[in-house]
């Protein structure tokens, strides 16, 4: 083998993983750093002042050694440069492409490959909690499907065949969640060419129907909680204070859970990193007095500490069960408490884009229609239905003769 076969059998490796481009610029400049991989022997990367990162082969040829670049790093993974080294060593030792002895030349990689590699350059983008999620699910479903299939043979029967197993082992739910990452995974297949456009095998799948649980609390209902609340707040301040927080602003547990001082700018809370990005909650009167009534520590601080573990609550489910029960509620979520403040918002009377607004929605098209509200229009909702829910917790006396609590109590 010569430097010119050399160069060709790359070229034919990254063509074959539909990477052709890859090597259509050239590195350009002095490189700054040369390291090599301690997997696979002459796989070296090369970096450069422009901040460039280059793949490159050193291999024998012609009695000589040379160094063939395979790509640039943004364009291939390290799991595809040492792929390629490996089988261009092998075509330069027995003088024929590994890929002839096929039945057929495959263009796509199987679906393992095109699986990993997809999360090694998707998945840094994401949440944390997103990455974490989606990790679990592709390894109890998606790790091991399809297997000895490339990705351009997978059909919809077979996507259909998937579906269904995963719904008979894991349930309804996680194999919906589980379908909506295969469906992402694969319109980005079409994205970078590995599939035809439009050839989703996903598309036509039918997700299963699940059951919708929408538990809204009654005035009477939110009567009977705040006097229990009443009755606890001396014994559990920290996770009493979270639940009537939850029900006077629609926000999720973890938004007030892991609030910290700094969020709170007066009658509204800025939060940087919720659900739905960022967004900012607007505080009733009711709402600000608790704030109020809590010893206000440093803007890096959370607001409720757990006093037995020292840390944020990661969970009040204990405590809730309790109060239920106390409260004759029966099966009541802490979310619910969110479609409560909603349904209490619907029942003033307030516009469905004013309540996704007040709740922080993502949907698109429901941020289309509410942008052009203002903030003073906010504010005055938030007050209403603070004062609509206050009015039927009895909080008017609680919160002027009983706000502050002891963070030494559990």
């Amino acid at each position: 083998m010569n430097a010119e076969q050399a160069r060709g059998y790359v070229a034919e490796e990254l063509a074959s993983l539909s990477l052709s481009g890859a090597r259509k610029e050239s590195a350009g400049g002095r490189a700054r750093d040369t390291c090599w991989d301690s997997v696979v022997p002459g796989l070296g990367v090369r970096s450069y002042a422009s901040g460039r990162v280059i793949y490159f082969a050193q291999l024998e040829a012609a009695g000589r050694t040379v160094s063939v670049t395979i790509g640039n790093a943004a364009a291939i993974t390290r799991r595809q440069a040492r792929d390629i080294t490996r089988r261009v060593k092998l075509r330069a030792l027995t003088g024929s492409n590994p890929a002839h002895t096929r039945k057929e030349v495959r263009s796509t990689p199987s679906f393992a490959r095109f699986l990993a590699d997809y999360f090694e350059r998707i998945a840094p983008a994401w949440k944390t909690k997103t990455r974490s999620t989606s990790e679990y699910y592709r390894r109890a479903h998606l790790d091991g499907a399809f297997a000895g299939q490339h990705l351009d043979e997978i059909t919809h029967a077979d996507v259909q065949k998937w579906f269904v197993g995963v719904t008979d082992r894991a349930g309804s739910g996680a194999a919906n969640r589980t379908y909506d990452i295969l469906l992402a995974a694969f319109n980005k297949a079409e994205q970078w060419g590995l599939r035809p456009e439009g050839s989703n095998p996903c598309r036509g799948i039918r997700r299963n129907r699940q059951r919708k649980f929408e538990r809204f609390l009654s005035e009477a209902e939110i009567e009977r909680l705040g006097q229990v609340l009443a009755d606890r707040e001396q014994f559990w301040p920290g996770p009493v204070t979270i639940i009537r927080l939850l029900l006077l602003t629609g926000c999720r547990y973890g938004e007030i859970a892991s609030l910290t001082w700094g969020e709170i700018k007066g009658g509204r809370i800025r939060l940087d990193d919720a659900k739905s990005g960022a967004r900012t909650v607007w505080l009733g009167e009711e709402a600000q007095a608790i704030l109020r009534g809590l010893q206000r520590g440093k803007p890096g601080e959370h607001v409720f500490i757990n006093p037995v573990t020292g840390r944020t609550f990661a969970s009040v489910h204990h405590y809730w069960c309790i109060i239920l029960a106390e409260a004759g509620l029966g099966s009541v979520r802490i979310h619910d408490l969110r479609h409560s403040f909603a349904s209490h918002a619907a029942a003033a009377s307030e516009t469905l884009p004013m309540i996704g607004k007040l709740l922080g929605h993502a949907r698109v098209d429901t941020t289309a229609r509410y942008a052009h509200l203002d903030d003073s229009q906010l504010l005055d909702v938030a007050e209403r239905i603070g004062e609509l829910i206050a009015d039927a917790m009895g909080e008017v006396k609680i919160l002027t003769s009983h706000t502050m609590y002891d963070r030494s109590l559990v």
